[in-house]
């Protein structure tokens, strides 16, 4: 006999949503919690059971707090722009507007049948004017701190797609999205300076409770260093200089040539006419690849640009050269090459022949990286780096040659897009001088008109180019055609689902003050050094400015692993292991589902699915339908049948451990000690409902649907999601009997079972029941006996 999970869980979806039981309240007096989840692109092919992996973790936890007391903010929106929809409006001509509300209207069906907890009334769309409003508000704030602007740069551009791609969206030189050559090329571009913010975006780290190798990957794209910059002269040009930033001045009597990065404005203007046709061979085909390309290449490659530098203190005349192997986008895009201790340089030199000089002694062999006393090195001899390093800054200061500097390897967020479906960039263009013009609070927001054809020009123009009615603001200001990349929208969706109606602020500080920081933010670990990081940037820039009641987002953050295919691979089309959750819910029911996901292992843990899993979850499940209704579905629960104490123990140990367990997110041990308290009842002859309400309770938050099910037919009143949690007995969680280990001379012999008030001898008695202890014993006297209860009965015998 099993449950009917069809009727079961329409039932309480419905009835959930009649009550608003899951409607986050304000203002309240009670504590709150705020959980969320990385909203979703809202495709067609509508939820994946990644999304399931991700969202039922956030949601159990959100039903356990509600049922603690808290008052729960558990939003879910739509990260509604992006490159999917425009894609498929260019092959069908579709409006994008239109692609995107039928998948939103889908992934909201899907997600209401596996019973997440969502305050729908808060729910937006990126994608809606009503929101984005505030994102081009956001934008004209950050133009008017100077911290939007302006400029031509190298971008990643695929011509396939006909857009400019940020560097998290190419893997291997290719769009991440349909794998199409992407290429590098010069482009003006509205950029964002998060680089103002190197130090606060690191120093905040300290304050947050992020996984360990989240951090440390923000900090390596952060990238602090400690070093100089020195300027090189340039042999025949009276004031022309090279700059180079490097973390270690002290081998600056190594550097035997120069390497500048190809897009260096520098390279063209010290060219020789007669080598010009090389370099600019070399620079065309450098611009072909793609910056990750660049960085991934095993083979060196450069061109010699016929130029020289002077060394700042020799006065040695260094070859310049250009190889894409250095970026200008890090520090001045020029280095000064030591190809003694550094690996890429002296595969370089090596490559072309170029001079390599030892100033760091150690290691068999170059280039070597590693610390070691100055040598060949002039007034640098002798000394240790640190020393070496402080002695040659302030020898250059001195001089006037440079100065010690820090660097970061942040580079400023590339933020347009030559798209259409996007947020328009809310700003104006002076026609006869190019001067710009933020748009005020009143005229947002600036919505996306109707275009003709959906697909950027060869050259990379925008769409909103071709409407010229939209274009021409006035007599004097055309619009901006590009618009803002999908992470702008994603960078403070947290603040609005705070206030999601308010149409004079962002959100107020009311609200804020209430609800932030986000106390349970979990998503995909790939967004370490893009969303993750932007929306940090965006936060502590509100708060600076007013906007924001919090520096930091997000107090506690937690990434879900992946579940592989059956197979233990990704999940693909191509290997044919997909798992559909439409699928599996209809054969085994939204709660069984959802309890798996939790049961399968860590939560942040690569995980592969199991039929065989689920089908044990399943029989769990029915196993405690049975246990409270007879094949007539009649309850057969016995009041008054006797509670043995050791059953009682086990279900308050219960209780505390999956409290303890979701609290740390623990999920797959706390329904492991719930199949084990299951377990305990089927051993007693009689089962009351004094035994089994407080597992229905505790179970509630992992199967909703399934427990308040039993909870009305077991006769309760009122939801058991909203029910106060079940108290334990601290005095029922300890253990009478204590493990305690048995030495014979130091060495462990097995072990006993002993209470705290048991005595030596008592012990002793115990022990001598092992045989491996008699074996030991045979024989011999005991001369003395160390016991200590729960650790350690150590008899000491000659």
């Amino acid at each position: 006999m099993a449950y009917s999970h069809q009727e079961i869980d329409s039932k309480w979806q419905d009835l959930w949503t009649k009550n608003q039981i899951y409607k986050a309240e304000f203002p309240s007096t009670k504590p709150k919690y705020y959980a969320l989840d990385m909203f979703p692109y809202p495709s067609a092919k509508g939820l994946h059971v990644g999304h399931l992996a991700s969202y039922t973790p956030t949601d159990v936890v959100s039903r356990y707090k509600r049922a603690q007391g808290f008052n729960v903010l558990h939003p879910m929106g739509f990260d509604a722009f992006g490159l999917p929809a425009e894609q498929f409006a260019i092959q069908t001509g579709t409006h994008p507007a239109l692609t995107t509300e039928e998948a939103i209207n889908n992934f909201r069906r899907q997600m209401d049948a596996f019973g997440f907890s969502f305050d729908w009334d808060r729910s937006l769309s990126t994608a809606d004017p009503k929101f984005y409003k505030w994102t081009q508000f956001i934008f004209t704030e950050l133009y008017k701190k100077g911290l939007a602007y302006q400029k031509e740069v190298p971008v990643n551009w695929c011509p396939a797609l006909k857009t400019v791609l940020a560097n998290e969206e190419v893997v291997d030189g290719k769009s991440e999205r349909g794998g199409h050559p992407v290429i590098r090329m010069p482009m003006k571009q509205w950029m964002l300076k998060i680089t103002d913010y190197s130090e606060p975006l690191l120093q905040g780290l300290d304050t947050v409770d992020f996984p360990d190798r989240t951090k440390e990957g923000q900090k390596n794209w952060i990238g602090k260093s400690l070093g100089a910059e020195i300027r090189f002269a340039i042999k025949g040009e009276k004031t022309e200089t090279l700059t180079v930033f490097t973390t270690r001045p002290d081998t600056l009597f190594g550097a035997t040539f120069m390497v500048l990065a190809p897009e260096h404005p520098a390279v063209l203007e010290i060219t020789p006419t007669e080598k010009l046709p090389e370099v600019k061979a070399y620079i065309d085909s450098t611009s072909r690849k793609s910056e990750v390309d660049r960085k991934a290449a095993k083979e060196k490659s450069g061109c010699f640009t016929g130029a020289f530098a002077i060394h700042p203190i020799t006065k040695k005349e260094l070859p310049i050269w250009i190889a894409d192997y250095v970026l200008i986008d890090y520090g001045s895009g020029a280095i000064m090459a030591v190809p003694g201790h550094d690996e890429r340089d002296f595969e370089f030199a090596q490559k072309y022949g170029l001079e390599i000089v030892r100033v760091v002694e150690g290691g068999d062999e170059l280039p070597y990286s590693g610390d070691g006393q100055m040598v060949n090195s002039d007034f640098l001899n002798g000394l240790s780096k640190e020393d070496a390093i402080k002695k040659m800054v302030s020898h250059l200061e001195n001089q006037n040659l440079g100065h010690g500097q820090v660097q970061y390897k942040l580079r400023d967020w590339l933020f347009s897009r030559q798209r259409y479906w996007g947020e328009p960039i809310p700003v104006v263009k002076n026609i006869k001088d190019g001067s710009i013009k933020p748009l005020s609070l009143a005229e947002l927001p600036v919505e996306l008109p109707e275009v003709a054809n959906y697909e950027p020009s060869e050259s990379g123009e925008a769409p909103l180019a071709r409407n010229t009615a939209w274009v021409n603001y006035s007599e004097d200001y055309t619009r901006e055609v590009d618009t803002m990349p999908g992470s702008a929208g994603s960078s403070w969706y947290f603040l609005r689902y705070t206030d999601p109606h308010n149409e004079n602020e962002l959100a107020s500080p009311e609200a804020q003050k209430y609800w932030m920081p986000v106390d349970l933010y979990l998503g995909g670990p790939e967004h370490t050094v893009g969303h993750l990081l932007y929306s940090r940037f965006w936060q502590r820039f509100l708060y600076e400015q007013g906007h924001a009641t919090t520096p930091e987002p997000y107090a506690k953050l937690a990434h879900q692993g992946m579940i592989l295919g059956p197979d233990g691979e990704k999940m693909s089309k191509s290997r044919g292991n997909v798992i559909n959750p439409d699928d599996v819910k209809a054969d085994f029911g939204a709660d069984a589902i959802r309890v798996y996901i939790c049961f399968m292992g860590p939560y942040d843990r690569d995980k592969p699915w199991s039929t065989d899993g689920i089908y044990g979850v399943r029989r769990f499940l029915d196993r405690i339908w049975r246990l409270c209704l007879d094949e007539d579905q009649n309850v057969q629960l016995q009041d008054g049948a006797e509670f043995p104490e050791d059953a009682q123990k086990v279900l308050h140990k219960t209780i505390k451990k999956v409290a303890q367990d979701i609290e740390s997110l623990n999920f797959n041990t706390a329904v492991s000690a719930m199949m084990i308290y299951t377990n305990e009842l089927y051993k007693l002859p009689k089962v009351s409902k004094e035994m089994v309400l407080p597992l229905i309770q505790i179970l509630a938050p992992f199967a909703p649907h399934f427990c308040e099910e039993l909870w009305q037919r077991l006769g309760q009143t009122g939801f058991v999601c909203v029910t106060p949690w079940p108290q334990y007995d601290e005095n029922l969680c300890v253990d009478n009997l204590l493990v305690t280990a048995v030495q014979v001379n130091g060495k462990t012999r097995g072990t006993i079972d002993v209470e705290a008030n048991t005595s030596e001898d008592e012990a002793l008695k115990l022990a001598h029941n092992l045989k491996t202890v008699q074996a030991q014993l045979e024989g011999k006297n005991i001369v003395k006996v160390i016991y200590k209860p729960g650790r350690i009965l150590n008899i000491i015998a000659k």
